[in-house]
């Protein structure tokens, strides 16, 4: 079964795409990116339940207006709407991951367990960054200055695609050519307004031992080094959380690393069922 669905929250229509039957698995995307990061993972986790992705407001095909809101909030609505009565493993990476993780705080009864992949976690420090990496970062500064919209997209990729210390263009093709699509989508996006779950919700970071549910931590070999030093911080912090190191990959595993990271994600969500 393939369907998709128009979830309202707030004054949002939220764009969702739904493949399979029974327990849901629901994919929440990185800030570079949208539903379509999941394609993959959403036919093999189909296979055994219900995969659910959806794009966030700002990105892919959601309609919105500029409002304050709750990434939480529409999160929730998702659920409501298409997981059935179900409790839900969430898969979010990065941008997505926080929020998986503060709907995991917030919402204990709704999740079943988390596979979190490099996610931005609330309240967490800051590490220093290498001069290669923070010279990109500064030219990255200086083109949405200028408003290059492209140059941007094109650094975007080379940072979270390729990994910050590798060749640009290590990851070519469909992944690459992907990637560039749903991020000049996000670059061109009406404001969204303010995610007040920022400010509304205590950082996840000093919370994290509240997280009883099973976990896995997974990041890429290749990704930025304070990014990999925190997902296992992290992941040590978790009561109950496993660790996967992608190897060749950088912070989107899930579009150059597919195999891998369905692979995981599939037997992941069959631990979860059995508990």
């Amino acid at each position: 079964m393939h369907s998709n669905h128009s979830v309202t929250s707030g004054r949002a229509i939220l764009n969702a795409e739904v493949r399979g039957v029974g327990p849901p698995v629901v994919f929440l995307h990185a800030a570079v990116a949208d539903a379509r990061m999941w394609s993959e993972q959403m036919i093999g986790v189909a296979v055994q339940g219900k995969a659910i992705a959806y794009d966030r407001r700002g990105f892919g095909k959601t309609r919105y207006v500029t409002e304050d809101y709750s990434s939480v909030a529409d999160l929730i609505a998702v659920l409501d709407a298409l997981a059935d009565d179900r409790r839900a493993v969430l898969v979010g990476c990065s941008q997505g991951g926080r929020v998986a993780l503060d709907a995991a705080l917030e919402h204990p009864t709704r999740v079943s367990g988390l596979v979190l992949i490099a996610p931005n976690v609330t309240g967490a420090y800051e590490s220093d960054k290498s001069p290669e990496i923070s010279n990109l970062l500064a030219e990255q500064a200086k083109a949405i200055e200028n408003g290059d919209i492209d140059t941007v997209n094109a650094i975007k990729a080379r940072l979270w695609l390729d990994g910050p210390l590798e060749s640009e263009g290590r990851v070519s093709g469909r992944p690459r050519d992907l990637l560039l699509d749903m991020n000049s989508i996000v670059l061109r996006a009406q404001a969204t307004g303010s995610d007040h779950d920022v400010a509304q919700i205590s950082p996840a970071f000093g919370r994290l031992a509240e997280i009883k549910v099973p976990a896995l931590m997974i990041w890429g070999e290749l990704d930025f080094p304070h990014i990999k030093e925190r997902c296992q911080v992290v992941a040590n912090r978790m009561s109950n959380c496993a660790v996967l190191e992608i190897a060749d990959s950088a912070h989107l595993p899930s579009l150059d690393k597919p195999n891998d990271v369905t692979a995981a994600i599939v037997k992941f969500a069959r631990r979860a069922r059995e508990i």
